[in-house]
């Protein structure tokens, strides 16, 4: 902790302390508000900036939207804001035109949660955790183009959300053209005849829900029965996320059971190939890249068609990449949610039905239903786990083998899902481990296809667990029609696909494991969707000229809630209490004059606000179009090292790696498809910061202590005298570990917590926070204030005689490194630089510090403490803000050294050092080496059978 105390202050009354900083960062700050000082100019003057910035290169710059928490930050929540704030003023100074700026993703569950306990409503504390937040964000300094700032729960910005939603619903995927196209160039197909209509009726004789119906089918957002994750305690609809392990709701610890409801969705999966292969032009870690992968889940195999025993008119299909084991299919097993669960279902147990197959019922109707109610009641993380026990049912139906004609029973089981495949699988136990188990369980056949090899025989009856290999002879796989024995995996797949496609019945294929995006909220604190209903329930878009439908005022903004344990009910939204929001009068310019409709009472997720945010950033005050096609071309445009194009750098934590980064290219991908921007992936560059951690106090009953109470005695941890537990993790109020960065900006200033932050060590690495070491940073910059400012009398003591030459390298040897440092985000380490250059000095600048090295000093530090470099250099006599100064430049003659000593080695032992230039060859070092006379007494007139030179720093001798 610094010196404060009155007798200091009254010694050293100009000494830089905490309360100077603060009168020094909040001038700053109203001066760069005051001249724009941070306004990033667009290409065709709608927002201008300082003069020029347009002729200069761009970059545009982003962090992750945060969300405006009523709680206020923590000094864990800013590392990424500072990082990139660093960065951006830095690029500033080497004569780019800088876009950095920040919004808020205010819309979401805690706002309503809040309005829920409250009646508050949600949009009065969002701004009031917005104004708060926007407060601590300023008092860091950070060179925000407020111009550009917003909020989703903007009306004029969800208007675009909407919009685009409605550009993507009037959409569909061309698979000819591999992109999306306007939905009426599908409707023309279907008019001229160019394209069949599916069912194969004219499209002219179609009544209207029937092409809407069609449309539905083809259409990139759409409404389908979908399962979801339905919690009646809590009355609404959660993600995978909201729900534990358990199967239970994360808050309140209701049931939650699987409910096929009706939903908006996205069809994301159009774009499954083209979202996994355009990573690679992308500069994103590779970790990122590889769980982006991992969740598309591309694997190609082969669909397979197995006719029911008993019914032409059903068929399960199924999706397997181990086609070659088509044989070993000895029964199949439907997800319990399967469509086709009930029409196959017979009224009574096939004769010589297993009794474990029954689950102890009297029909199969009844087997099924209690089943899946169990089912319903787990999550897809237990359904899925590797569990002792394998439960499941038997149908009473059985499918018929296409490759052997075999009949085959049918089972539901929980382990099955619909969101993966087609929520059906042929059963092979002889060669997957998870089907191995189920037919041990249920004492199904099993049959070896697959040449094991390895002596454990070809009886899968015998064996321990199954044999799975892609590297095999194929066996016992020969019928009437085809014949794969003695073939290997790969050419007996070939095999099967040739000939289930010969007769229709499968077709070699590609499957994803990722799914249409669930994109429907029962809840009320989300953007509405701009769409209506008619009587007949047919969807109709609501023309742009109505946009935005904003949301309406409700007396109750909770869901309706059920009794938790009742999984037959389902969600009423809070809009649909808005009985005169909901039901409305319009004419929607079709042609059919005004109609009555009904209002659609979802929301959007809070992921829609976020999806394209950065194309807003780029020109929010348009109010005739998302973005101009100027400012999107010059801002994100593809460009030479980035074909792509999209934002220069975006900084975020790496837990938004899937769904956030996953949905925001999915959206400005389908926009790059229509023609509204030019590139085709929205961040070019992601780099993900680490956490700032905190240690977490327990007492003996496991409960956390403040952290500020904490004593230390011996290595041990006491509270109230009570010892207690300490563990590194996570920093937040609940854990009573968080440090405020107001509480630091008072002790110390801005520029400290920022020069700290920055300064704890890699900027990709997690790192412990520890107030006590704030203190090395406040030093360092009392010490360059020293040799700016006389402490006594606040005049500058820097004086204009020429540095002499031990300095000078020492300068530039720092401007080197700093700059490249800078380039590359190693923050920590052009800290310990600028602290070296600084000490260096200290420690030789007796009699004042030459101007022609200060000057440049204050430079380089000014990307990390701002207020600080602002100060000294507007004290040093210049009449305008550094912010877009040069960075200084280093001179490579400067920066080598003017001679690098070389170890001289014979036989191994060192024998001489020499002084030599840095930029000597290899040829004349040896030359020097061996003339050297204590290299010639240790060789003594010896054979020398080589010499290895690595100029300038060693040469090794062997004699």
């Amino acid at each position: 902790m610094s010196d404060t105390t009155p007798a200091a202050e009254t010694a050293a009354p100009h000494r830089y302390t905490a309360e100077l900083a603060a009168r020094i960062e909040r001038r700053w700050q109203d001066h760069w508000d005051e001249h724009g000082t941070f306004a990033a100019a667009n290409p065709d003057g709608d927002l201008d900036g300082q003069p020029d910035l347009a002729a200069r290169p761009k970059k545009f710059i982003m962090d992750m939207f945060p969300y405006p928490s009523g709680v206020g930050l923590h000094v864990g929540h800013p590392l990424g804001y500072i990082a990139t704030d660093v960065f951006a003023r830095h690029q500033r100074m080497t004569g780019h035109n800088v876009l950095h700026t920040l919004g808020f993703d205010a819309f979401g569950l805690p706002a309503e949660q809040y309005a829920v306990q409250t009646g508050t409503h949600p949009r009065v504390s969002t701004e009031a955790n917005m104004a708060n937040m926007k407060a601590q964000l300023r008092r860091l300094g950070l060179g925000h183009d407020r111009r550009r700032s917003f909020a989703t729960i903007d009306p004029e910005y969800y208007r675009w959300t909407q919009w685009i939603f409605l550009q993507i619903y009037h959409s569909w995927y061309d698979p000819d053209a591999d992109r999306a196209r306007p939905i009426d160039t599908l409707v023309a197909g279907f008019e001229d005849g160019s394209r069949p209509v599916p069912g194969g009726r004219p499209w002219a004789e179609l009544t209207g829900p029937e092409r809407a119906e069609i449309l539905s089918g083809y259409r990139l957002a759409y409404v389908a029965q979908s399962p979801v994750n339905w919690c009646p305690g809590l009355g609404t609809v959660l993600s995978n996320e909201e729900v534990t392990s358990e199967g239970r709701s994360e808050r309140g610890n209701f049931p939650v059971f699987k409910a096929n409801l009706r939903q908006w969705m996205m069809r994301i999966t159009a774009y499954a190939d083209r979202l996994a292969g355009d990573l690679d032009v992308l500069d994103w870690p590779e970790a990122i890249k590889l769980q982006q992968r991992n969740w598309i889940g591309r694997s190609e195999g082969a669909r397979v068609d197995f006719s029911v025993q008993g019914r032409d008119d059903a068929a399960i299909t199924i999706f397997t990449t181990r086609q070659d084991t088509l044989f070993g299919a000895t029964y199949m097993v439907l997800a319990p949610e399967h469509e086709l669960v009930e029409s196959i279902v017979p009224a009574a147990w096939p004769a010589g039905t297993h009794d474990a197959w029954t689950g102890g019922h009297a029909t199969p109707a009844e087997a099924v239903a209690a089943y899946r109610k169990q089912a319903a009641a787990k999550s897809d993380v237990e359904r899925q786990a590797e569990a002792k026990d394998k439960t499941g049912v038997f149908t009473g139906a059985y499918a018929v083998n296409p490759v052997s004609g075999e009949p085959v029973p049918v089972f539901i089981a929980d382990y099955v899902l619909m969101g993966y495949g087609t929520g059906a699988i042929m059963a092979v136990p002889a060669h997957d481990s998870r089907d191995f188990a189920f037919a041990r369980a249920f004492e199904l056949p099993m049959r070896c296809v697959v040449e094991p090899g390895d002596g454990r025989g070809t009886d899968p009856h015998t064996w321990d667990d199954a044999f799975v290999s892609y590297d095999a002879t194929i066996v016992n796989s020969a019928s009437d029609t085809i014949s794969l024995d003695g073939l290997g995996v790969v050419d007996a797949k070939a095999a099967v696909t040739t000939w289930l496609a010969e007769r229709g019945i499968g077709e070699g294929t590609v499957n994803y494991r990722l799914r249409d995006w669930l994109f429907s909220r029962q809840r009320y604190w989300g953007e509405p969707f701009p769409i209506v209903y008619d009587e007949e329930g047919t969807a109709h878009a609501v023309p742009d000229s109505m946009l935005p439908v904003e949301l309406p005022e409700v007396d109750d903004y909770s869901p309706r809630t059920f009794d938790p344990d009742d999984a037959d009910t389902s969600p009423e939204p809070p809009l649909a209490r808005n009985e005169d929001w909901v039901n409305v009068q319009l004419d929607l310019g079709d042609g059919n004059g005004t109609r009555s409709y009904r209002r659609e009472t979802n929301t959007m997720p809070n992921w829609a606000g976020s999806c394209w945010y950065e194309l807003r950033y780029l020109d929010p005050r348009n109010s005739d179009k998302l973005v101009s096609a100027e400012a999107e071309a010059y801002w994100m445009g593809p460009r030479e090292g980035e074909p792509a194009g999209g934002v220069d750098l975006y900084v975020g934590g790496a837990e938004h790696a899937v769904l956030h980064l996953l949905y925001a290219r999915f959206w400005h991908k389908v926009l790059y498809d229509l023609g509204h921007i030019s590139s085709f992936e929205p961040f070019h560059k992601l780099y993900n910061q680490g956490m700032i951690q905190a240690f977490v106090y327990r007492d003996a009953r496991g409960i956390a202590v403040p952290a500020t109470e904490v004593e230390e005695r011996d290595g041990a941890y006491y509270h109230d005298g009570e010892p207690v537990s300490r563990l590194l993790g996570k920093m937040g109020k609940s854990l009573k570990n968080a440090v405020t960065p107001d509480e630091i900006c008072a002790e110390y200033g801005a520029d400290t917590l920022r020069l700290y932050e920055m300064a704890m060590g890699p900027l990709d690495v997690s790192r412990p926070w520890d107030t006590r070491a704030v203190v090395g940073q406040y030093r360092l910059l009392q010490r360059l204030w020293r040799n700016v400012v006389d402490e006594s009398t606040g005049a500058v003591t820097v004086v204009d005689t020429e540095p002499d030459e031990a300095t000078l390298r020492a300068l530039h040897k720092a401007i080197d490194g700093v700059s490249a440092d800078m380039a590359h985000l190693r923050f920590n380490t052009a800290i310990a630089k600028i602290t070296e250059l600084n000490n260096t000095l200290t420690r030789t600048s007796s009699g004042g510090v030459p101007r022609a090295v200060v000057e440049p000093l204050v430079l380089l530090i000014a990307p990390l403490a701002p207020h600080f470099a602002e100060e000294l250099w507007d004290r040093l006599g210049h009449t305008r803000s550094l912010a877009h100064e040069p960075f200084p430049v280093a001179d490579p003659a400067l920066v080598q050294d003017e001679a690098v000593t070389c170890v001289v080695q014979v036989k191994g032992k060192v024998k001489a050092r020499l002084e030599v230039p840095p930029a000597i060859t290899d040829a004349d070092l040896e030359v020097l080496a061996l003339a050297a006379p204590a290299v010639v007494d240790a060789v003594g007139g010896a054979t020398v059978r080589k010499v290895i030179v690595r100029a300038p720093k060693l040469v090794n001798i062997v004699v």
